[in-house]
């Protein structure tokens, strides 16, 4: 008798427990499909960037081959711009960039040269947002020789534009590495910004004509030395025109953009190669730099050299831009617009 109880009241423990199990596993099944039945959505809020580390050696090893006298100025259509375009290409390669085409480049002729733009590819994650592109970009020609000034002939364009692209040659390997970006990414080394942003204009009106979904492209420009006296890291210009700023300055949680009045005045935003972006796919374009007319006296001369940069300021720039960028690239909606 006493062995028929404890059966007894095994058995009964064993179908409370089967039924709590059962009482889970339908909670759980439930919450699982209310769950599937909305769409989640992710915004700034919910997204945390992994902190990124910019090496501040690799910044000026790149720099300094980049503006180098072997390099010659890298004018559009010379060996000297060959050798930079076979550098960011092994760049690309060594950091699992893919191409965008067939290879990484996009020729095209301007004038009786020929012009090389870069683009390295790197796809979005989330079956459907990887359709929407954000295009990272800056031109890596220069003026090449010129006249001869103290012995000196070759505009190295050490600030104009080694820097830019340099930052964007980090920026590449920083998201291949961390590789959770849920749209697509475009790096685009431009040609021929020298010779009037001919090589953005054939690649804007190239991407266009091939029904790219473009959600923004941010440009870099003369990003080697700071700014004084700001109370922000760098300025984009067409501030006024978008939210970029706005909403990039709440991804970071920081201060990192700011309005400089004088790139009005001198017209920037129609000057850099964001702007056949925003003439083409009309979309936020715009270009971040921290040279403001008083704190660099070599644009487009001989002396605009490696030796003049400021290594830890661009690394510490390319490191705070990150979780902006990382954020527009995982919201689940467009939350960078245009102002009307």
């Amino acid at each position: 008798m006493r062995d028929f109880f404890i059966f007894k009241a095994m058995r009964n423990a064993l179908y409370k427990i089967g039924m709590l199990a059962a009482l889970v596993i339908s909670t759980a099944c439930n919450i699982t499909q209310s769950a599937a039945s909305e769409k989640t959505i992710i915004s700034e809020r919910d997204i945390k960037a992994p902190n990124p580390v910019i090496l501040e050696a690799s910044v000026k090893k790149n720099l300094e081959y980049l503006s180098s006298n072997e390099l010659h100025g890298r004018e559009t259509g010379t060996e000297g711009i060959e050798e930079a375009a076979v550098f960011i290409e092994i760049m690309f390669e060594e950091n699992n960039i893919k191409p965008y085409y067939k290879t990484y480049r996009d020729t095209f002729e301007v004038g009786n040269k020929t012009g090389c733009n870069l683009i390295g590819y790197l796809e979005g994650s989330d079956p459907v947002l990887k359709n929407e592109f954000i295009i990272l970009g800056a031109h890596y020609d220069h003026i090449g020789v010129g006249k001869v000034i103290n012995g000196d002939s070759i505009a190295n364009g050490a600030n104009d534009n080694a820097s830019g692209t340099v930052g964007v040659l980090e920026l590449a390997k920083h998201f291949s590495k961390i590789n959770d970006n849920k749209r697509s990414l475009l790096f685009v080394l431009f040609s021929a910004e020298e010779m009037g942003l001919r090589g953005s204009k054939q690649l804007a009106e190239k991407l266009n004509s091939e029904g790219l979904n473009l959600y923004a492209m941010v440009n870099f420009e003369m990003i080697g030395v700071p700014m004084q006296d700001k109370n922000y890291l760098a300025y984009v210009t067409g501030f006024e025109g978008s939210n970029l700023a706005e909403k990039f300055n709440e991804y970071s949680n920081s201060k990192i953009l700011g309005f400089l009045p004088r790139a009005n005045e001198f017209k920037l935003f129609e000057r850099s190669d964001n702007y056949p972006f925003f003439q083409e796919f009309n979309v936020p374009s715009q270009t971040i730099s921290t040279f403001d007319f008083t704190n660099y006296d070599y644009y487009h001369h001989v002396s605009d050299e490696a030796e003049k940069m400021d290594f830890s300021h661009i690394s510490n720039l390319i490191q705070s831009v990150i979780p902006g960028l990382y954020k527009m690239a995982n919201t689940s909606e467009k939350e960078i617009k245009l102002n009307q």
